[in-house]
């Protein structure tokens, strides 16, 4: 159910993003026969959380792709984060920066892309009632505490979109006025040419894969914005990394309204969305 509803809202893929996903899953023997000659889909990966840091990033005697890779422009999905191996989530931090991963071995050394998005869910105490108005947690302090360590600041940093959802009443799965999936897909797939026209000279596709450089070019803000986003990183002691993020964020949120320019309202639903931050 998670990777249809999924699925269905990411942008669809250019030529050369379906290339690049099918070499890499056929290099992991995930291809067999002329039907699937070329993968047309996202790829959406939920690995179980017993899996290996090796399961992750990839291995074997000849290097062959991890999950990560196999996720390579789709998503990566992980269920209940913190049940994760601290060393299988550790190991995320660099492919999710650099977005490729090097695989040594004896024999071999090789690198494989992984520009993958993340998704992560966990449950806000091992009860999962901390916060909650229809049930009281039954966890202590120390032991919400130790809960959320396994889960480290650097890998939190690099989480463009940190969102607490509450639980939800019966009412209200009748009484949605949400969009429908299709209404979401038509604005995403039109952001999505935005940007592939705007980094058509860049060598990218979106705008999360933006750098340094690129952001300065591409993600200006006004003088309401800025004194905003100033506001909000001195009160929350924020990293270089987790200010970029924020204004990557903006700038597509900028896209899916239709804006040409990042807006001071588009900084600050940017900036709602890590709510990590202020815990």
């Amino acid at each position: 159910m998670m990777a249809r509803r999924v699925t269905t809202i990411l942008p669809d893929l250019t030529f050369e993003e379906a290339l690049q996903i099918t070499k890499i899953h056929s290099i992991a023997g995930k291809i067999k026969g002329e039907k699937e000659a070329l993968i047309t889909k996202r790829p959406f990966r939920s690995p179980h959380h017993t899996i290996s840091p090796n399961g992750i990033i990839g291995g074997g005697k000849i290097p062959k792709p991890g999950e990560i890779s196999l996720a390579h422009y789709g998503v990566l999905f992980l269920d209940e984060l913190p049940e994760f191996g601290r060393n299988t989530l550790e190991v995320l931090r660099g492919p999710l920066e650099d977005r490729i991963v090097t695989i040594s071995r004896v024999g071999a050394s090789l690198t494989y892309p992984c520009n993958f998005m993340l998704i992560a869910s966990m449950n806000p105490c091992p009860c999962g009632y901390y916060g909650s108005t229809e049930k009281e947690c039954t966890c202590d302090e120390k032991k919400r505490n130790l809960y959320r360590a396994r889960i480290s600041g650097p890998l939190l940093d690099r989480i463009d979109i940190q969102i607490e959802v509450p639980s939800v009443k019966y009412k209200n799965f009748y009484n949605s006025n949400s969009e429908s999936s299709e209404q979401i897909k038509k604005r995403v797939d039109e952001a999505r040419k935005v940007q592939i026209e705007r980094y058509r000279d860049y060598g990218i596709f979106s705008n999360s894969e933006l750098t340094p450089k690129l952001i300065q070019k591409f993600c200006k803000l006004d003088s309401n914005a800025q004194k905003i986003m100033e506001k909000y990183f001195e009160k929350f002691k924020l990293s270089a990394r987790a200010y970029s993020r924020i204004l990557k964020l903006a700038r597509t949120i900028a896209d899916l309204d239709g804006k040409e320019n990042i807006e001071s309202v588009h900084i600050t639903e940017s900036i709602q969305y890590r709510c990590l931050d202020k815990n």
